[in-house]
């Protein structure tokens, strides 16, 4: 056991030393910074958002592209930085359908903020349980 951790420790150590210097801790920020989509607009937990996903259909072999609407409450954010995701919730034929999706997805057309709704919770996984309806109140 001590062998491995020792091990374990070494490689980290090759890996972050490289010729005697640290490497720079912001490289991996660098280098993410170009992969972040500029046009996502700012929504929170409760808001309701219409998220435009590409979908590729082929058929006879052509392929052709559109894009679907999916409209829900967003019940949760995790992440940060390219690693983002947020989740959509909405109910269809009185089934509870929950999609995730990457903030900075190619494969997001488009994220619109219909309504903006004001929560005390960070995430509404209460939801899930809930038989009936539950009435999130719109930001002034």
């Amino acid at each position: 056991m001590k062998k491995a951790i020792r091990w374990f420790f070494y490689i980290l150590i090759m890996i972050v030393v490289k010729k005697g210097e640290w490497i720079d801790v912001n490289l991996l920020d660098k280098i993410t910074a170009k992969q972040i989509n500029p046009n996502v607009p700012e929504f929170r937990v409760g808001y309701t958002v219409s998220v435009g996903c590409k979908i590729i259909e082929t058929k006879n072999g052509k392929a052709k592209e559109r894009i679907q609407a999916f409209e829900g409450v967003v019940i949760s954010r995790k992440g940060k930085g390219v690693s983002e995701t947020f989740t959509v919730r909405k109910v269809v034929s009185g089934v509870g359908v929950e999609k995730t999706f990457p903030v900075n997805s190619p494969n997001i057309a488009y994220i619109n903020v219909v309504k903006k709704g004001v929560v005390r919770r960070a995430k509404l996984y209460f939801l899930r349980n809930r038989k009936s309806q539950y009435k999130i109140k719109e930001a002034r």
